[in-house]
């Protein structure tokens, strides 16, 4: 048995954060924590020092498009399992990698490019892909190309799901849209957790929506009709409904901060999931920067276009996101929910794509 003890580690735990504890580790699963003095340590094992550090729950990232100069959209295994690497170095445990709105054969071709990196990973365990698109609303196209935006069509997207060997995970549609019904009814039965977002949905069509299970926005307040004293809209609608969850970026560029403290204060602290929505050279050291076939350039604490200066997405990760929450009013033991046991639950409940995530596991401290 391979076994390994840290020490001296201060562990966040649920509610509070637990000082000068010991961390056993038996064949790369955590098997015990507790305060130093009532877990004397083996000899002859293998010890590490954190000498104070903090020690968390593995970070997850359910919305990411690429980090470190890779992605799915390079279309290789290669790309998607260094991503997988940088990842791991950063914290990240597990993610889904994020496919932009595109056009079926683009989007099918990335898959079939990318399927097979699953179970291969030596870093962050892949969860399955998050389609962000293409059905979603032309009036809310961010930084899609419209060109690729479409109307529901069950058959691309069992075209998708077959191509992708049952891993798709997640996937972001405008719940006004017709054909939300079936979607939702398509996603359920395989296992897909259907989120809103990229929508110009009134307020009373995105409660339709909820009605149907679509209960998850994706980067709220981005992309999606905002809210208004008489026209609630999609942004109203979640955070007028506790059970609404929803997906922030807390780059403080996406939301204003005191808009991502406000949050904690009016959601459940368990329906608030941190995501970067990170680019592709996020972290990457030297040019061109590219994300979704165009010039990027970091500006302003975000990713924009070249070509016209629109936020083209985030260079966040989900370290310095807690750091951000941190900062922004949350408390460090809330932060780091935000970022590890949220997604859990969330991605447990939702789906039922190869997760290895324990499904009995419980904050130890």
């Amino acid at each position: 048995m391979n076994r390994l003890y840290i020490r001296n580690a201060r562990v966040i735990g649920a509610q509070q954060v637990f000082p000068s504890c010991a961390i056993e580790i038996q064949d790369g699963k955590i098997t015990r924590v507790a305060a130093m003095e009532d877990f004397p340590l083996p000899e002859d094992v293998q010890t590490f020092d954190a000498q104070g550090a903090y020690a968390a729950p593995g970070l997850i990232d359910l919305h990411i498009h690429g980090f470190g100069g890779y992605g799915p959209e390079l279309a290789s295994e290669n790309a998607l399992l260094r991503m997988s690497e940088e990842l791991a170095a950063n914290g990240v445990t597990a993610f889904c990698p994020t496919l932009y709105c595109g056009k079926p054969e683009d989007m099918l071709r990335i898959v079939q490019s990318t399927v097979g990196a699953f179970g291969r990973e030596k870093g962050a365990h892949i969860l399955g892909y998050h389609l962000e698109g293409p059905f979603i609303s032309p009036k809310k196209p961010g930084v899609m190309k419209p060109q690729d935006i479409a109307p529901i069509n069950l058959d691309v997207l069992e075209r998708l799901r077959l191509a992708a060997k049952g891993h798709i995970a997640v996937m972001t549609a405008a719940p006004e849209l017709p054909g939300i019904q079936e979607l939702a009814a398509f996603c359920r039965e395989h296992g897909i957790l259907l989120q809103a977002g990229h929508t110009n949905a009134t307020y009373e069509e995105f409660l339709r929506g909820k009605e149907l299970g679509i209960t998850h926005a994706t980067h709220l307040f981005n992309a999606m009709s905002a809210f208004n004293h008489r026209a609630p809209g999609a942004a109203g609608a979640v955070l007028m409904h506790p059970e609404i969850s929803l997906e922030i970026i807390a780059d403080g560029v996406h939301v204003h901060p005191d808009v991502v403290a406000f949050l904690k204060r009016i959601k459940p602290a368990e329906n608030i999931i941190l995501v970067t929505d990170a680019l592709l050279p996020t972290r990457q050291e030297k040019p061109p920067f590219l994300a979704n076939g165009e010039e990027v350039a970091f500006r302003d604490g975000v990713w924009k276009r070249a070509a016209d200066g629109v936020i083209a997405g985030s260079a966040l990760t989900m370290l310095q996101g807690i750091k951000n929450l941190v900062s922004f009013g949350y408390s460090l033991p809330q932060a780091v929910q935000c970022a590890s046991a949220n997604p859990v639950h969330l991605f447990i409940l939702n789906t039922t794509s190869c997760c290895r995530i324990d499904r009995d596991s419980r904050d130890p401290a």
